[in-house]
């Protein structure tokens, strides 16, 4: 409710044609002062960022984030229902700011539209809006169609591979081989050389090989998600989590690690609850994995707590709390967090606006 000296002022001001008049002359220079944000397509942006451009930025972002540093909201989602006028679908909305850096990011990513296939056209799309922490102007929009949401996502692996194993390590198990296992491979390899282990219903060799020749690092295909376990020292598991994708007794018995990134909503589980109970578990935020991250579903079969949380991401890589320890089986729980997108928000707006 306004105090009665604004009402006053109020009053005055409209009383007044010249002070109302230069009211209304200096809101207009102020909000068309703003030059309008510049436009980056999908070639631009998949030409010039690479996961390496990302590694440094996120690995920075889970430290701000584990320090209480971002300002991360929960991610909004919309679901499109399917009707003869629109969907099905769902949109993501995140984003986040990282305190001390110069500008913020807000990404939208539509996925699950379906339906676009017999238009030929993708099932997903997105955008992120790089906003000026200054002014509040957005400063850029770029086109990226999820390339810069799996960059970031593959970022986060490669800090989940440096903080969360050993150099002993060695064997790379990748289940499920789509275009985030690619950036999780390019990112592992930037941590240190290792051996690659593939495994998907399809598409497991044709990952297998590319990989091989772009990071001159030897790959083979498993039969089963059953024998990679068995093999492999650390599990990346990128799926679309529509069902768990290994077991307990399938896991190797001198210790792994295993990060997973395909559970981002509340329909989606890769890892089985007793796995996750029985593991030193390390989540990229807390607050979402137990929403939308493989948590959920250990705290919905009443296997874990909250509590039972060993640390977040940011918490290793700050050295807060010990990575590996022994022979213990350690799952990392990365749904994604808006400090990421802030980060590569950064990192591209830096990059791209020079060119």
């Amino acid at each position: 409710m306004l105090s009665s000296f604004a009402r006053q002022v109020i009053r005055a001001a409209a009383a007044s044609p010249l002070k109302s008049s230069g009211f209304q002359a200096s809101r207009a220079l102020a909000t068309s002062a703003f030059p309008p944000p510049r436009l980056f397509d999908y070639e631009t942006v998949t030409s010039n960022l690479t996961v390496g451009d990302a590694i440094g930025s996120v690995e920075e972002a889970f430290k701000a984030l584990a320090k209480g540093k971002v300002d991360v909201p929960m991610p909004m989602h919309i679901g499109i229902d399917e009707s003869s006028v629109a969907g099905p679908g769902d949109c993501h909305i995140k984003g986040g700011y990282v305190s001390g850096t110069t500008t913020f990011t807000v990404k939208l990513a539509c996925v699950s539209f379906y339906n676009n296939v017999e238009k030929n056209l993708p099932p997903g799309s997105g955008i992120f809006i790089v906003v000026n922490a200054i002014t509040g102007a957005p400063l850029g929009v770029f086109q990226e169609n999820r390339f810069m949401t799996d960059l970031r996502t593959g970022a986060a692996g490669a800090v989940a591979m440096k903080y969360c194993t050993n150099p002993d390590q060695e064997i790379v198990g990748f289940i499920g081989c789509g275009a985030i296992a690619k950036n999780m491979a390019r990112a592992a390899a930037a941590v240190r050389p290792y051996k690659g282990v593939a495994f998907a219903l399809e598409g497991a060799e044709e990952f297998a090989k590319e990989m091989s020749e772009e990071l001159g690092i030897p790959f083979e295909v498993s039969s089963s998600a059953k024998d990679l376990c068995g093999k492999s020292d650390i599990i990346y598991t990128q799926t679309p989590g529509g069902a768990t994708v290994l077991e307990k007794d399938w896991l190797n018995p001198k210790g792994v690690t295993i990060i997973a990134s395909g559970s981002d909503q509340p329909t989606k589980n890769e890892i089985p609850a007793d796995v996750l109970a029985a593991s030193k578990y390390i989540s990229d935020l807390t607050k979402q994995t137990s929403k939308v991250g493989e948590l959920r579903s250990a705290l919905l079969a009443g296997v874990m707590t909250e509590d039972d949380v060993y640390a977040e991401l940011g918490d290793v890589v700050n050295g807060d709390k010990p990575g590996r320890e022994g022979n213990e089986i350690i799952v990392v729980d990365l749904t994604g967090t808006g400090a990421q997108d802030a980060a590569i928000g950064q990192v591209a707006w830096d990059k791209l606006s020079q060119l």
